[in-house]
């Protein structure tokens, strides 16, 4: 089933996001010309549990969707971290003061494998302590959140997190958590 790409144009290129055009080739020889495809960095995000017991979430305006969100800590991973749990740790740190003892690896996610080629990548962290203030970038305004496992399920079951990669995360680490039941 899969396609050959024949030809890739970049129509555009910036840090945060390129577009490109491809000229592809299906299994059956029909060409599919142009497919788009939005590249950005990888990303990732944690459920961060602190040595108290609570959840730690975020609260900042998306401006693509014009609203202000609760959300799970993450983002980009950066060339410069080591590998990703490393840029997990430096965003947990950067966004909410927080150190963690542990990471655990919950697997991989897309927000949409049609046209963009980069994945979440998704951890639970515990055993957190705050060891510094936030060191937010240039337009990052986050509101620290620290609520109970009960909340979060919660808010869940009352869709309160847009992000439904946030949302995918936080049910993988609640089952890791003993939290959820089939």
């Amino acid at each position: 089933m899969n396609w050959k790409t024949l030809t890739s144009t970049y129509l555009f290129k910036d840090d945060w996001l390129t577009v490109r055009a491809d000229k592809c080739e299906k299994p059956d020889g029909k060409i599919i010309d142009p497919y788009y495809v939005y590249e950005f960095p990888d990303w990732v995000t944690a459920v961060a549990v602190t040595s108290d017991d609570e959840i730690i979430l975020v609260r900042q305006y998306r401006q693509a969707l014009g609203e202000t969100l609760i959300e799970i800590p993450g983002g980009c991973v950066d060339p410069s971290d080591e590998n990703l749990q490393a840029a997990a740790a430096r965003e947990l740190l950067e966004e909410t003061g927080y150190a963690f003892e542990s990471y655990t690896y919950l697997g991989k996610t897309s927000a949409n494998p049609s046209t963009n080629n980069n994945l979440m990548h998704m951890f639970l962290a515990t055993g957190g302590q705050k060891i510094k203030e936030q060191m937010l970038d240039e337009g990052e305004d986050i509101e620290v959140l620290l609520v109970s496992r009960e909340e979060v399920k919660q808010l869940i079951r009352e869709n309160k997190f847009m992000q439904s990669m946030h949302v995918t995360a936080l049910l993988y680490a609640l089952e890791k958590l003993g939290e959820l039941s089939y």
